[in-house]
């Protein structure tokens, strides 16, 4: 029987814009000609899938339909949430179609996730298949690249059939505890989930009979129209806001996890963001798109919506002008050198992997003391990204305003 994949594509994605209004949500950002739903659909075309399922809500319908289009997915199901309840309430709702098989294995997958190696991940996905039963659950878990603070981590321990059993679930922890958990073998929590939909049903009606009798109802009750189900908003409604992880991962005892050593990132971050684009920068440069400066130069990588990626490069005893901006703030992650940072009326030194943010009108300046050069990735963030937007208030090169 072949997996059917279902893409959880209802984030907001505000993280990443928190001084604007009006933003895309990250599953559907131009990142260069593609985008992370776009990603998600492709690497659920191969033989061992099935036609997908996207849980999302109306006012992503259209943007999803044009993925659709976009990645040549004609057999495909929609199911639209009529009001947010976390992924619980979401996960079950996908597992209740009738078409669905009760025997049959559904892989979770989130919309924004970007994953690297897909032919690794795929064999990892069918290795695993025949260990799955009627009340167990397979959640992938990431080797861990660094010691990061934005992840959840899983805890392992082999088991007597060799599998990787889950023996604890560690919430975002401090970089220094996260240090530690890592050392003990602990992974990052993808929140990818592989099961059978009896093994969801039969969890639910064990762990959360309300989320499972209210989510009954509302697909029992839903309106099916042009490949998309209209959930009953009445019954919906009366389902409490319950993720996955806590509605049943904390309560079942039957989770293994599927061990990935491959890239993997939600982009949940401007720095992670900035990696992506730094681990694929000879994808975006130009020559044209590069700029000369009496401190060095600067490479604008790509130009987004209400966003610029650049790459700055500071040449040896380079100063940058002290500088503010009106309509814009910046986040930047030192990818090579030890640059002197000014930040209002602090300065300090970064390293390689380190990040700063300066926000919309702080005061600012870079300088490389040393004989190295300084790389630095700048994301620039907001409606007018013009170089114009720059007040000097001191500048070695006499170009203070």
């Amino acid at each position: 029987m072949k997996i059917r994949p279902v893409i959880l594509c209802g984030g907001s994605g505000t993280r990443l814009w928190p001084d604007l209004k009006k933003h895309q949500a990250k599953q559907f950002i131009d990142f260069g000609g593609w985008t992370l739903l776009e990603k998600t659909l492709d690497r659920i075309k191969g033989s061992i899938f099935d036609t997908p399922i996207i849980s999302t809500n109306s006012k992503y319908l259209k943007e999803i339909k044009k993925n659709l289009i976009k990645c040549k997915i004609k057999k495909y199901k929609i199911i639209l949430e009529p009001t947010k309840k976390n992924t619980g309430p979401a996960i079950l709702a996908t597992a209740l179609i009738k078409d669905i098989p009760s025997k049959q294995p559904m892989l979770f997958l989130t919309a924004d996730h970007l994953i690297e190696k897909v032919g690794k991940f795929n064999k990892e996905i069918k290795k695993n298949k025949k260990y799955l039963t009627n009340n167990n659950i397979f959640i992938f878990g990431i080797k861990p690249t660094t010691p990061s603070d934005q992840f959840g981590y899983l805890i392992t321990k082999r088991n007597k059939n060799n599998l990787n059993k889950v023996t604890r679930f560690l919430e975002k922890p401090n970089k220094i505890y996260a240090k530690r958990i890592i050392k003990k073998g602990g992974l990052w929590n993808s929140g990818m989930f592989f099961l059978r939909k009896d093994s969801i049903v039969n969890n639910f009606k064990k762990y959360q009979k309300m989320i499972y009798k209210n989510t009954f109802l509302s697909v029992q009750n839903s309106n099916f129209k042009n490949n998309v189900f209209y959930l009953k908003k009445s019954a919906f409604s009366k389902n409490p806001s319950k993720s996955f992880d806590y509605s049943i991962l904390e309560k079942t005892k039957h989770i293994n996890a599927i061990k990935l050593s491959i890239p993997w990132s939600d982009l949940g971050s401007w720095k992670e963001i900035l990696l992506m684009y730094y681990r694929n920068k000879s994808k975006y440069f130009k020559r044209k798109n590069t700029f000369y400066r009496p401190w060095g130069k600067y490479t604008n990588l790509f130009s987004g919506n209400n966003f610029l990626v650049k790459q700055i490069h500071v040449k040896a005893k380079g100063i940058l002008s002290l500088q503010k901006h009106f309509h814009r703030s910046e986040h930047w992650v030192v990818t090579n050198g030890t640059p002197k940072i000014t930040l209002n009326k602090k300065f300090f030194f970064k390293k390689p992997g380190e990040t700063i943010f300066i926000p919309k009108g702080a005061i600012h300046r870079i300088e490389n003391l040393n004989t190295k050069p300084v790389k630095i990735m700048e994301a620039q963030l907001g409606s007018i990204l013009s170089e114009t937007d720059i007040v000097r208030y001191k500048d070695v090169y006499g170009r203070a305003n």
